[in-house]
């Protein structure tokens, strides 16, 4: 019985991620729509997963036995998830120790790590407080106003802690790589927080000065890992590139009270699972 729940759970997560087509409209909306597809699958698949541990290999369940198959496979799942996790953090742990060792200086008011190299760079790097890195080659290249507005980017990242829910973005990532549109949901997400940080900091400086340092860095833009990672020049394919600049370009719409969006009450039907526990005996 155990093995049709989770083949039952399977084939709703394959399903609902087969649906998924990237939405037009403000990224706000975008955001809930894109992040909802991205959770729902896996919540569903680790909620049935814990339902099976938790019944255990013993009993029956609405008069059907029950035993090791389904309940073995799970556990290797909640294995390699976890690997997959502990890699990640010891990624990002890393990450975070090397930036420290680049020297600190103050720029534009903000504290830099500063990283050696001519090629233009900025980002965060870490977790819940992480560090702002630039390169020489962004304080040679360009103008205070432009340096101004890459760190008003990246201060927007900070607020919204990008890089700590984008860890767990990237775990959920990493251990649903074979569920279907993954990567394209994964890439749809890093467009949306970069339009988010865009957003915030054209509040502070000039949208114009903000899409001409975009312009410049991705040119000669670091890939970075982007889990604990938010860059400035992140997302930068061509056609995302393009809509990054028109949303600065853009006249902003009118500030609006947030809505609730329904769809998070969606994500409770990833909770289905557990009411299969009580039938459990």
């Amino acid at each position: 019985m155990h093995t049709i729940m989770i083949l039952a759970a399977l084939v709703v997560a394959w399903n609902v991620r087969q649906n998924w087509s990237s939405a037009s409209g403000d990224w706000q909306r975008r955001w809930g729509q894109t992040l909802w597809f991205f959770l729902f699958p896996p919540l569903l698949l680790a909620i049935a997963g814990i339902s099976v541990l938790f019944m255990g290999t013993q009993g029956t369940m609405l008069g059907l036995s029950v035993g090791w198959y389904s309940y073995g496979l799970t556990v290797i799942g909640s294995i390699v998830a976890i690997a997959l996790g502990l890699k990640l953090a010891w990624q990002g742990w890393r990450a975070v120790s090397q930036t420290r060792t680049y020297p600190q200086e103050q720029v534009e008011g903000a504290f830099c790590r500063i990283l050696e190299t001519p090629v233009l760079f900025s980002a965060l790097v870490g977790f819940w407080r992480p560090e702002l890195v630039v390169s020489q080659g962004l304080l040679y290249i360009l103008t205070p106003e432009q340096l101004a507005a890459v760190i008003a980017h990246e201060q927007a990242h900070y607020y919204y802690r990008d890089t700590f829910w984008f860890f767990w973005l990237g775990w959920i990532r990493a251990c649903t790589a074979w569920l279907p549109q993954t990567e394209a949901l994964w890439e749809e997400l890093l467009l949306l927080r970069e339009l988010r940080a865009d957003n915030r900091a054209a509040q502070q400086v000039d949208p114009l000065t903000l899409a001409e340092s975009l312009l410049l860095v991705v040119r000669s833009a670091i890939v970075p890992m982007t889990s604990f990672c938010a860059a400035f020049s992140a997302a930068s394919q061509a056609e995302r590139l393009n809509e990054r600049i028109n949303a600065l370009l853009e006249p902003s719409a009118p500030a609006t009270q947030p809505q609730f969006n329904w769809s998070w009450l969606w994500l409770l039907l990833s909770l289905l699972p557990l009411i299969t526990v009580p039938f459990h005996s």
